[in-house]
């Protein structure tokens, strides 16, 4: 792959980052809500799953998703169930003081990332923009097989979302004191809530 293909895919993948959308919006709420290291958390485990997605489209199994309409309807319902299933979670969620965010345990840090990692891996969609989106990048004259060109792409658009994302998350956190209000954190939660909800509901209607 030459430098300025490179250079391309890197601006592509940034800008598509800053685009506001679900996943940004979600680390934003949470990073003010539950300070920066939930943020970056969430950010690794929604970056994460770009590998997942990555790894299929480079061995074509994203292929059966858009060929197979039960595998695809199977993967887009499983994923707006558990979102459903994280909208009720943030709705019963209680205001976490800085105490305890600075002491924030090892089981609720995995929780986070495997929360960020299951809402992009089940959503098919995210499946189908990289088999659209990857080989626009790829050079079929190089010496370097597809699949491997593809998984690197896929390297690099997860490092960049997360660096943006996390990014994004520090700058967010920033207000956590200055607007540690009850209501601004209610109106933050009920965000979250709404994020997730539309999300589950657009993939549900989605087809």
């Amino acid at each position: 792959m030459e430098l300025s293909t490179l250079f391309a895919f890197a601006l592509a993948s940034f800008f598509m980052a800053l685009m506001p959308g679900p996943d940004n919006i979600y680390v934003i709420t949470e990073s003010i809500s539950k300070g920066f290291k939930n943020g970056i958390l969430l950010s690794f485990g929604l970056n994460s799953g770009v590998l997942v997605h990555t790894l299929a489209a480079a061995t074509g199994l994203s292929l059966i998703l858009k060929q197979s309409e039960l595998a695809f309807l199977v993967m887009q319902y499983l994923g707006a169930l558990y979102l459903l299933y994280m909208a009720w979670v943030a709705y019963k969620e209680q205001a976490l003081t800085l105490e305890a965010e600075q002491n924030l345990q090892t089981s609720s840090q995995i929780k986070v990332f495997r929360t960020g990692f299951l809402m992009n891996v089940l959503n098919p969609k995210v499946s189908l923009f990289f088999i659209a989106f990857l080989p626009q990048f790829v050079n079929t004259n190089s010496s370097i097989r597809v699949s491997m060109q593809m998984i690197s792409l896929g390297f690099i658009f997860m490092l960049i979302g997360f660096l943006t994302f996390s990014t994004l998350a520090v700058l967010a956190a920033q207000l956590r004191k200055p607007l540690s209000s009850p209501l601004f954190w209610k109106v933050i939660k009920w965000t979250k809530v709404i994020v997730l909800l539309s999300l589950s509901t657009y993939l549900i209607l989605n087809n």
